[in-house]
């Protein structure tokens, strides 16, 4: 019975079984990850434009320019993008979740076809997980919520699968200009997204307590009303920095759903050529060389 191991069976360890890596195929976890994605820079987009949709009716409400019916009009128009925000909420989990779990198997290929088992093995097989990788492989999932290093661990981490899911037919592919201009270009949008958004949201924030703190003061005295005049051109400002900076951010986000879908097809595509095996080529039938027949002498 053929083994499906250069040795008698997995290693044991005590009463364990070792279990050797296996090779994924990425084509299915990235189409899904992709499509997610996808949608997600769609419906960004989208917010964008209801953002910009309501912004008269923002500013006349600052200013109070409203009768009861229009402020009622305008209330919903506000908050009629509410929906866009809930289900771009739900795409993002379901985003994170088909990324990481993409990122998950690819790391593990790439130890997989690092190792002596691989079809296609290195010159210079490494035991998995070691010289390999920069991080441990919690960190795949820890490093996006960690504070302060969620700006550069992540791009290690997926900067040491594409290195190490390179094709042993093009040394130095995944250190190229094309592959590092995707990498690069992928993680400065991606950053830059959650930057705006954050400062956005922060900024809205706060302008909007203000505003009630101070609309709730100028009608107990009417000594302030000035300086709540002051404030509403100040939250109209505000109102409008924030859609050009969600119009920035849904770019952005488009920029990293393109880059990130090509890089993740390069790294699938990389990783199956790897894990092909060599074709096959028959060897020629062996012919001994013919001598001259035997003649006994007389």
């Amino acid at each position: 019975m053929t083994q499906p191991y250069p040795y008698p069976g997995p290693p044991r360890y005590g009463p364990y079984q070792i279990v050797p890596p296996r090779y994924r195929r990425l084509r299915t976890p990235a189409i899904v990850a992709i499509s997610l994605m996808g949608l997600t820079a769609l419906l960004t987009a989208l917010q964008s434009v209801l953002m910009w949709r309501s912004y008269d009716e923002i500013k006349n409400f600052i200013f109070l320019n409203l009768t009861e019916e229009e402020f009622d009009t305008s209330v919903r128009t506000i908050a009629g993008g509410g929906w866009v925000v809930q289900i771009l909420g739900y795409l993002m989990f379901g985003t994170c979740i088909a990324y990481l779990l993409w990122l998950w198997y690819a790391r593990e290929n790439s130890d997989f076809l690092n190792s002596t088992l691989a079809p296609r093995p290195p010159a210079n097989p490494r035991p998995p997980g070691k010289g390999l990788h920069r991080h441990n492989a919690g960190w795949l999932i820890g490093a996006w919520f960690c504070p302060v290093l969620q700006f550069w661990y992540p791009l290690q981490l997926v900067e040491d699968v594409v290195v190490a899911s390179e094709p042993l037919e093009q040394p130095g592919a995944a250190r190229s200009q094309q592959t590092r201009a995707l990498l690069y270009a992928w993680w400065a949008s991606w950053c830059g997204y959650w930057v705006i958004v954050m400062t956005g949201l922060l900024a809205a924030l706060v302008a909007t307590i203000v505003f009630f703190v101070k609309l709730v003061q100028s009608t107990d005295d009417a000594g302030q009303s000035v300086s709540f005049y002051g404030l509403q051109d100040v939250m109209v400002q505000v109102a409008l920095w924030v859609d050009i900076g969600f119009t920035v951010a849904a770019l952005l986000m488009v920029v990293a759903t393109a880059a990130s879908a090509l890089l993740m097809l390069q790294v699938g595509q990389w990783q199956q050529q790897r894990a092909t095996p060599p074709p096959y080529v028959p060897v020629q039938d062996y012919r001994p060389p013919s001598f001259p027949s035997y003649r006994p002498l007389s």
